[in-house]
């Protein structure tokens, strides 16, 4: 191989690396690459968090220790996106039959200022009586959303006092345990979803 060829091969599998590396960035949804434990290999997703349910009831990632956690982030808010996730999430639980008493399907808001225990109590049950919402404080919705690596921020009108959210759009699978699973990219199919859940599923 002459020495120009082995430069673009270099060059080649550089840029190959840097796409992989970008593409799990954008999986994520933020700039940060979720990393690997030396001694598991599992993703560092998830952690400890306490908030407040569509009830009011204070409650912590404990409150659901031994079913699987279907957690996605998102605001009552939104248009279309947040909606069109929470009816896939549904879809998959559904399909699944009598396993889906095994999973616990969560909807946290990354929009805290509007989204009190009132409105999630209301927007939950549009789409299923399994789903909990779950709000906070600023600072407790910071805290969860970073420890799912999740992006969001808010997105102002200049030209009104109105405003939405910016967000990254991913549905996490936990254990019983708490421990990462699985993530569903943007527009996942329910029966694909429906068919990983039922796998981890004994």
């Amino acid at each position: 191989m002459t020495r120009n060829g082995i430069i673009a091969l270099v060059i080649g599998v550089a840029l190959a690396i840097a796409a992989g590396l970008w593409i799990s960035e954008l999986a994520i949804g933020t700039s940060e690459v979720t990393t690997e434990t030396a001694s598991t290999g599992k993703a560092q997703v998830g952690g400890p968090f306490t908030l407040v349910n569509q009830d009011g009831e204070t409650v912590t990632e404990e409150t659901y220790r031994g079913k699987y956690m279907l957690i996605y982030f998102g605001f009552t808010f939104c248009p279309d996106v947040c909606p069109t996730e929470l009816g896939f999430m549904t879809a998959a639980l559904d399909q699944i039959g009598d396993k889906a008493e095994k999973v616990q399907p969560i909807f946290i808001t990354i929009d805290p200022e509007r989204d009190t225990p009132d409105v999630m109590a209301r927007y939950v049950k549009l789409f299923s009586p399994r789903l909990v919402g779950l709000t906070g404080t600023p600072e407790q919705i910071d805290k969860v959303a970073k420890s799912y690596h999740v992006f969001y921020r808010k997105a102002e009108d200049e030209h009104s006092t109105d405003y939405t959210m910016d967000h990254s759009s991913i549905v996490f699978l936990m254990g019983p345990d708490g421990e990462y699973l699985k993530l569903f990219p943007p527009q996942t199919p329910p029966d694909k979803m429906a068919e990983t859940i039922a796998s981890h599923i004994e």
